[in-house]
């Protein structure tokens, strides 16, 4: 890690901080009246912040494989607050299952209301899970990609962590194509710390699980496929002795 990169770690990240209230202000008139005007916002906040990751930090975001424009299930790997950015810029009508907590934030938890975004308490599992089934059947007048963090939390690059088993329960009662989502993010964009790394960061889509896949055979495909696309990606950074588990 050089000095200058810390610099610019500092920098980038103190924009992309106060990029967020000044976004949510500007499209607050339109997001307060319009679902679109949220999604929009939420959009101009990501592209912008992508943008400056490129010319601040030296960091190139990719997105690879074929995105569902049409209603899915979308399986992600998690790592960094930046492969949320990259999914939600990917998909033309993302619907993210998050935490209650989130609700709350300032000038996020506004937008992501008027999203209607899939609240759970991640602090009761049972519940959740129900609670995810109940407000997607709700919510499935409207089209869109339903974005699932199958580890239910960011997960340090090379590690390992039990996938949940809500999300075999939403492919079986979506009765729609799973997309699982690979990522590299966790090297660039880390869970804690200033420092950004240069590089590229991959957000890649796999091919789709066909719906009706018994839940067993859904879950171990859907975590060897996710896990082993995640560490291929790792290795391409160059890095990847650094996250070798011990």
């Amino acid at each position: 890690m050089n000095i200058l990169q810390w610099i610019r770690s500092i920098l980038f990240s103190t924009n992309a901080t106060l990029a967020m209230p000044i976004i949510g202000l500007a499209y607050a008139p339109w997001a307060m009246v319009s679902k679109r005007g949220a999604y929009a916002g939420c959009r101009a906040y990501a592209t912008y912040v992508i943008w400056c990751a490129r010319w601040m930090i030296g960091l190139r975001c990719e997105v690879r494989g074929t995105p569902p424009t049409t209603e899915a299930l979308v399986a992600a790997k998690h790592q960094s607050f930046l492969d949320i950015m990259m999914i939600y810029n990917a998909l033309p009508a993302a619907k993210f299952i998050m935490k209650n907590q989130l609700r709350w934030a300032p000038v996020l938890g506004q937008y992501v209301r008027k999203m209607e975004m899939i609240f759970v308490d991640r602090g009761k599992r049972g519940a959740a899970i129900q609670q995810m089934v109940d407000e997607v059947e709700a919510g499935r007048r409207e089209p869109g990609q339903l974005v699932i963090y199958s580890q239910g939390t960011r997960v340090r690059p090379g590690l390992s962590a039990p996938y949940k088993v809500g999300t075999a329960v939403l492919y079986e009662q979506l009765d729609q194509p799973c997309y699982p989502v690979a990522t590299n993010a966790g090297v660039f964009w880390p869970r804690r710390g200033l420092y950004r790394r240069p590089g590229v960061a991959v957000v890649e889509f796999l091919d789709p699980i066909a719906p009706g896949v018994p839940r067993a055979d859904f879950m171990e495909r859907l975590e060897r496929e996710v896990e082993t696309a995640s560490t291929a990606l790792l290795e391409e950074t160059g890095v990847a002795d650094e996250y070798a588990q011990d």
